[in-house]
């Protein structure tokens, strides 16, 4: 065991170190990350060779987070670490994001990297430290890879610009990014702010990059302490440069022509499938057969080639908008009538049908990860159904793309959300993409914002996305900015930008880049541009709602909270739950209690009045502190021979003694009171021993006699 480890300053005294040599020897690299008590493990293992006909990059990134890293045992039946989380999969996304576009063009050996977390400190966050974990296991490996890469998180807090600051400290934060990028260039952001300016962006990831420079230094002094091992040869490609040169012959200019002029998604589909069928004709049968996965190869860099120079010869899109065009936007609210909010928004060919579920505190989801644990009373989950795309494929759980587009546009709605005074409610948003162009995740935004306001929810704001694209031309320095792009646009060119914000400024993005050297005034120009069609976008869901519902649907519930002291909880649950869940079934509510803060809070979910009523009644008289000289309606429970016991508040009992009914002498109850009988009464003592306590009717009678 000769483990090497590499240690340096992040900037502000803090120290991460780097360790190869002592765990997990027989991966092709691997890296123990520590910093503080936070220890990352990471792995990367290719295989030698290719599979036939691969022409893309096979990479797997897993995350991990072991129960044991917090010294905790999993809550599940098993009591084993079970399916990864949403949070783990954010973050496999993060370090995918980062590391792909670093692979060769030419290599396509399946890759696998593992990050595990195997121990942890309560205010370290992993998640920015993941990707430089990765990248520094593959920076000591044989793996051809054009890195290293590096992510930090940077955060504004107050009124200062910091990196990978505590967890505690980042919730305070004006700007939470978590940003990747080589020594040189940038290929990844992601994160959300409180309505920031362009130019705090720029500002913020320009520092990020500065320190990414220090991170990405580290992994090369571990490499050269290692030893630099020479990276593997392979030829994973077969190729013949006389199909390639009559494939581009044949299809360039015809594709040149096709993009040039404004077609459909489905029209410039059908007539790229037509040149492409037209050249395979001009082969003979066999060869058509045969050299089929390199034709569909050839055709797509002719396509690539030939899309991309007519957008920068013709300044026009391929559906025929200029540059900054949005495409036409029609939205509706209210298309769903049950759920408690619904809108519908279309841009071009994506369309987002969106509802909104309003819930009480029962309704909480549960998060059970290491690191991520306790209820979330926002959810907000993305569909992405086969048919949007016209696909028939099967529909299975929710793919990591699912759940990446979902949290980036819960981000972007929770930083409007309003306060707990505002809203009670547990809410959960469902996006339905039924149809896909583009953009899905900003229509899903788009929707989501104006479905919350016709659920009547008290947004701070509304919100907006659009999607941002990029082609560019290395050789000659061309570049176009696309606003609102295509999914052709998306596949074809070097950047996908996502930006989301309300009318103040910026809260949300996610950006990744295909190509290396993205310019700061490029970045600048992008943000610019996208900002214009940001608010082009606010200004048409404004006309179709402007601002939220001033009341609740008539079928949605209405939540209230009662603040009583904690003592009388036990009073309302019942034994083993029975007094509160008879109570909700008689009035047809929901009911929670929590306690907090040496409180108890009761919270009601009711459909209707009457059972919203009857419930808060019995609260109130469960929680009130009977008062000696107060004067009461009772309802007798129970008939002794020396009196009757009324119930004169919900759940307290007191003695109304036979000399105490009426100014007349009684021999018996009986004649004179039933159960059930309802009795005006007099609390006149509570005994200081016992604390029970004593009713009198007679004196609310006129004296006889």
């Amino acid at each position: 065991m000769n483990p090497i480890v590499k240690t340096f300053d992040i900037g502000d005294g803090r120290t991460i170190s780097l360790e190869t040599g002592r765990l997990a020897r027989q991966a092709h690299g691997a890296v123990l990350l520590t910093m503080g008590n936070t220890m990352l493990l990471a792995t990367v293992v290719s295989n030698k060779e290719a599979k036939d006909n691969v022409d893309f990059m096979p990479l797997t990134v897993d995350y991990v987070e072991k129960f044991a890293a917090v010294g905790r045992i999993p809550g599940s039946f098993l009591r084993r670490e079970g399916r990864v989380s949403d949070y783990e999969v954010l973050i496999c996304r993060i370090v995918d994001r980062a590391l792909r576009p670093l692979f060769p063009d030419d290599f396509h050996a399946e890759t696998q990297v593992m990050i595990a977390l195997i121990s942890s400190d309560d205010e370290i966050m992993p998640d920015a430290l993941a990707g430089l974990a990765a990248s520094a296991a593959i920076a000591v490996s044989d793996i051809p890879f054009n890195g290293p890469v590096s992510e930090v998180r940077v955060a504004k807090i107050d009124g200062k610009l910091c990196i990978n600051p505590n967890r505690t400290d980042l919730e305070r934060a004006e700007i939470d990014f978590i940003v990747a990028g080589t020594e040189h260039d940038l290929n990844m952001v992601e994160g959300e702010a409180n309505e920031i300016s362009e130019a705090d962006m720029i500002e913020a990831i320009k520092f990020a990059h500065d320190h990414i420079k220090i991170q990405v230094q580290a992994q090369k002094d571990l490499a050269a302490m290692v030893g630099v091992k020479e990276k593997r040869t392979y030829n994973h490609e077969t190729n013949d440069e006389d199909l390639r040169t009559a494939v581009n012959a044949f299809c360039y200019q015809k594709i040149y022509d096709l993009a040039s002029r404004a077609t459909s998604k489905s029209e410039r589909g059908e007539a790229l499938k037509a040149i492409k069928d037209e050249f395979k004709a001009t082969l003979p049968e066999d060869q058509q057969k045969d050299k089929g996965f390199l034709i569909s190869k050839y055709f797509h860099d002719a396509e690539y080639d030939a899309v991309r120079a007519a957008v920068l010869d013709n300044s026009q899109r391929l559906d025929g908008r200029a540059l900054n065009q949005v495409r036409p936007i029609w939205c509706e609210v209210s298309p769903l009538p049950s759920p408690h909010g619904s809108a519908l928004f279309t841009r071009g060919e994506t369309q987002s049908l969106t509802s909104v579920t309003l819930g009480s505190k029962l309704d909480e989801q549960l998060l059970d990860s290491p690191l991520n644990y306790g209820h979330a009373k926002f959810m907000l989950h993305y569909n992405f159904p086969a048919f949007s795309t016209g696909e028939a494929r099967p529909n299975r759980a929710s793919s990591r793309r699912e759940i990446g587009h979902g949290n980036l546009a819960l981000r972007a709605i929770r930083k409007a959300m309003p306060g707990k005074d505002l809203n009670p409610y547990t809410i959960r948003i469902v996006s339905d993409v039924l149809e896909s162009n583009g953009s899905s995740s900003m229509a899903t935004v788009c929707a989501s914002s104006m479905a919350m306001f016709d659920a009547g929810i008290k947004m701070k704001s509304a919100v907006s996305g659009i999607a941002m694209g990029m082609i560019s031309d290395e050789k000659t320095g061309r570049y176009a900015v696309l606003s609102d792009i295509l999914g052709d646009e998306d596949h074809l060119g070097d950047m996908d930008f996502k930006v989301c914000g309300t009318e103040k400024g910026i809260v949300a993005c996610q950006m990744d880049l295909k190509v290396n050297g993205l310019k700061w005034d490029v970045l600048a120009k992008a943000l610019e541009q996208s900002k214009e069609g940001r608010l082009h976008i606010l200004s048409k869901m404004n006309e179709t709602i402007a601002q939220p519902n001033s009341e609740y649907k008539p079928h949605a519930p209405r939540i209230e909270t009662l603040v009583i002291d904690t003592e009388f909880i036990g009073a309302i649950i019942g034994p083993g739950g029975k007094v509160i869940q008879q109570l909700q079934k008689d009035s047809g509510t929901t009911i929670s209690i929590t306690e907090e803060g040496g409180k108890g809070y009761v919270e009601i979910m009711a459909t209707n009045g009457e059972g919203m009523d009857m419930v808060k009644n019995f609260v109130n008289g469960v929680a009130a502190k009977p008062v000696v000289g107060e004067e009461y309606v009772g309802k007798v429970r129970n008939i002794q021979p020396f009196g009757a016991f009324v119930e004169f508040l919900p759940g307290k009992d007191g003695l109304l003694h036979i000399s105490e009914i009426s100014w007349k002498r009684l021999e018996t109850v009986e004649g004179v009171l039933a159960i059930g009988d309802e009795v005006r009464v007099k609390l006149i003592e509570v005994d200081p021993k016992t604390g029970k306590y004593r009713l009198s009717r007679k004196v609310l009678l006129p004296k006889e006699g």
